[in-house]
């Protein structure tokens, strides 16, 4: 079995490298909607499993100055990736496949894990009542 924090890597790594893909895909003028296996219902009340496309919302955004800024969400928590700062500011819309990419290598480095710790622990508050 993974160790937690690896478990927990990997969900937050999955996320940006789709999200990584989605703003390649928009720099390059193209859709990107990635599919997931779904369970429905056909007609019959059979249950069949089916390809069907996802929506990503993207982490990024244009602020007020028209820079780029850049969440990191684990789960539905905004990760704070330096004390009380909770988005990167992009200067250049095509950095940020490359800002992706060094977040990318620093969740592998677990540089990350400290900040994923603490919004799974939030999280998982959440669901104790």
């Amino acid at each position: 079995a993974l160790p937690e924090a690896v478990k927990r890597r990997n969900k937050l790594l999955n996320k940006l490298k789709e999200q990584r893909e989605l703003a390649l895909a928009q720099s390059e003028g193209r859709t990107y909607v990635p599919k997931r296996l779904r369970t429905v219902r056909d007609l019959d009340g059979n249950r069949i499993v089916r390809e069907m496309p996802v929506r990503i919302k993207p982490w990024w955004w244009t602020g007020e100055k028209n820079e780029t800024l850049l969440s990191v969400f684990y789960g539905s928590k905004t990760l704070e990736l330096g004390k009380g700062k909770t988005a990167v500011e992009i200067a250049n819309p095509r950095e940020l496949v490359n800002v992706l990419d060094v977040l990318i290598a620093a969740t592998l480095n677990a540089e990350l894990d400290a900040q994923i710790d603490a919004a799974s622990n939030k999280l998982r508050d959440g669901f104790k009542k």
